[in-house]
């Protein structure tokens, strides 16, 4: 199961990408995972860093941490990551930025792991899931991109 959403933003992909690959902004942006820490003694976004994340599923609970490493990372044009839970990869997000004249168009994406127990709990209830999870990656986005088109800064300071 996967699915995408683009949103276009007024705003250069370097800016784009400063907040989208600052997990330890996430709270400001996602309805579901409130906050989220570098690991492992990583401290900013690099392919193979850690780091977890709180979530509150479907913005009500239950709440949990989650363990993910950095799968893509490509400044001003890709951020990707994978979620773990019990050591095993349960979901792959990522974030592609576009250049399009002096904005970027972002696309937030997901696409979960298809084995044992969980294949048969996609069959059954994905389509709840991924409904859910395409409201919140429009979410994300939507409040990304009025961040950014504000001027607010990596800092989360107002850029004048």
């Amino acid at each position: 199961m996967r699915a995408a959403v683009t949103v276009h933003m007024d705003a250069p992909p370097d800016v784009v990408w400063d907040l989208v690959s600052d997990v330890t902004r996430v709270g400001e942006l996602s309805p579901e995972t409130f906050e989220a820490e570098w690991t492992d003694g990583a401290t900013g976004p690099a392919v193979g860093a850690f780091f977890r994340g709180h979530v509150r599923r479907n913005g009500v609970g239950p709440v949990y941490w989650t363990q993910c490493k950095v799968t893509h990372c490509e400044p001003g044009r890709d951020f990707g990551f994978t979620v773990y839970m019990g050591g095993k990869r349960l979901n792959n997000w990522r974030y592609r930025l576009d250049p399009v004249g002096s904005g970027t168009d972002v696309t937030e994406s997901f696409e979960l792991e298809q084995r044992g127990a969980a294949r048969v709990y996609w069959a059954l209830a994905g389509w709840h899931r991924r409904r859910a999870n395409v409201r919140g990656m429009r979410q994300t986005l939507e409040r990304a991109r009025e961040i950014v088109e504000a001027g607010t800064g990596s800092a989360g300071t107002l850029d004048r």
